[in-house]
C-alpha cells in the first residue's frame, strides 16, 4: 500500500473521495462465483469505507444492493452506485439519518419495494469521535454515538425481521474495540459492544425462523472515519495507522468485504450468533 500522508477530515463519518491514498474497495483478483445469485441486500454506510467494499463484493457476487448513506455523502454515494452497476449488478441509492426510526423502515420498505424482497441486512453505518478522558464527553456526542451505532441496528432489525425467510442474513459490522476496548474511545467501544451483545441474543431468538445473525469485528482499516476521527486529533498520526498491530499495517476495505460474502452466502449456513475477526492479527476473546 501507499504510505499514508498526514490527513485530516472535518466531517463524521467522512468522504471516500477525500482519502489520500484512496483505498481498495474490492480486488482485480476476487472472482465472484454467484454465492449471492438472486439475493437483495441492504447495505447502510454503502457509499464508502467497509460498507462501499461489502456493496461491491455483494455486487460481484450476483445480488442487488441497496446502500444507505447521508444526503451530504451524495458524491460518494453516486459513486458506490456506479460502481456496484459496473459490476453488473441493480444498485438502489436511499439517502437519509438512521437515526430516525421512520427512516430505517422506510429504508426496508423501499428497498422490499424495488427489489421484490430483502434477503441480507448489513448495519454497518458507524461513527466514531476521540476523547482523551470521559469527562470530555458530552451528552450530545454519547447519544449521537448510540443512535447510529447501534439503535439504527435494532430499529433496522425490527423492520426487516417480517421480510427475511429461511436462509436470509442479518450481518453487523462491530469493531476489535468492542474486545479490547480503546481508552480514548469510550463511547464508541461501549456501543461496539452493545452489538455484540444484540447480535448474539437475537440469533438466538430467530434461529428458529432461519435467519442467521453474525457480526465482523475488523481492527484498523483503511477507511474515511480515520481521518475524520484520529485525524482531527493529530493529521500527523494517519501514517502509523495499524503499524502496532502483528501485521504492521493498516488494512484495506477489500480484505473485510469477503467475510460479509461468507457469512450471507450458502458456505455459512451452519453459523450464527457469531463474529469474524479481521484484524492483522490482534488477539480478542469471544
Amino acid at each position: 500500500m501507499t504510505e499514508i500522508p498526514p490527513q485530516s477530515q472535518d466531517r463524521m463519518p467522512g468522504r471516500e473521495s477525500e482519502l489520500t491514498p484512496p483505498a481498495e474497495h474490492i480486488r482485480d483478483s476476487y472472482r465472484g462465483a454467484g454465492r449471492l445469485a438472486g439475493k437483495r441486500a441492504l447495505i447502510t454506510g454503502g457509499d464508502s469505507g467497509i460498507g462501499r467494499a461489502v456493496a461491491l463484493h455483494f455486487a460481484r457476487e450476483g445480488a442487488a444492493v441497496a446502500i444507505v448513506y447521508l444526503p451530504e455523502e451524495a458524491d460518494d454515494g453516486r459513486e458506490a452506485v456506479r460502481l456496484i452497476e459496473a459490476e453488473g449488478a441493480q444498485a438502489l441509492a436511499v439517502e437519509g439519518d438512521l437515526r430516525r426510526p421512520e427512516f430505517c423502515k422506510d429504508a426496508v420498505e423501499k428497498t422490499v419495494e424495488t427489489f421484490g424482497g430483502l434477503d441480507i441486512l448489513v448495519a454497518n453505518a458507524g461513527i466514531q469521535k476521540v476523547a482523551k478522558d470521559v469527562t470530555e464527553i458530552s451528552d450530545a456526542d454519547w447519544n449521537w454515538h448510540f443512535d447510529v451505532n447501534i439503535h439504527s441496528i435494532f430499529y433496522l432489525s425490527r423492520a426487516a425481521m417480517p421480510h427475511l425467510g429461511k436462509g436470509s442474513s442479518i450481518i453487523s459490522c462491530t469493531s476489535v474495540n468492542g474486545f479490547l476496548g480503546d481508552e480514548d474511545l469510550v463511547a464508541y467501544s461501549s456501543t461496539k459492544g452493545a452489538i455484540s451483545g444484540f447480535t448474539r441474543a437475537l440469533a438466538k431468538q430467530i434461529a428458529n425462523q432461519g435467519v442467521r445473525v453474525n457480526q465482523v469485528a475488523p481492527g484498523p482499516i483503511w477507511t474515511p472515519i480515520q481521518p475524520a476521527s484520529w485525524g482531527r486529533v493529530d493529521p500527523k498520526s494517519m501514517p502509523e495507522m495499524g503499524k502496532d498491530t502483528p501485521m504492521g499495517r493498516i488494512g484495506q476495505p477489500a480484505e473485510v468485504g469477503p467475510a460479509f460474502v461468507y457469512l450471507a452466502s450458502e458456505d455459512g449456513s451452519y453459523i450464527t450468533g457469531q463474529t469474524i475477526h479481521v484484524n492483522g492479527g490482534m488477539i480478542v476473546n469471544g
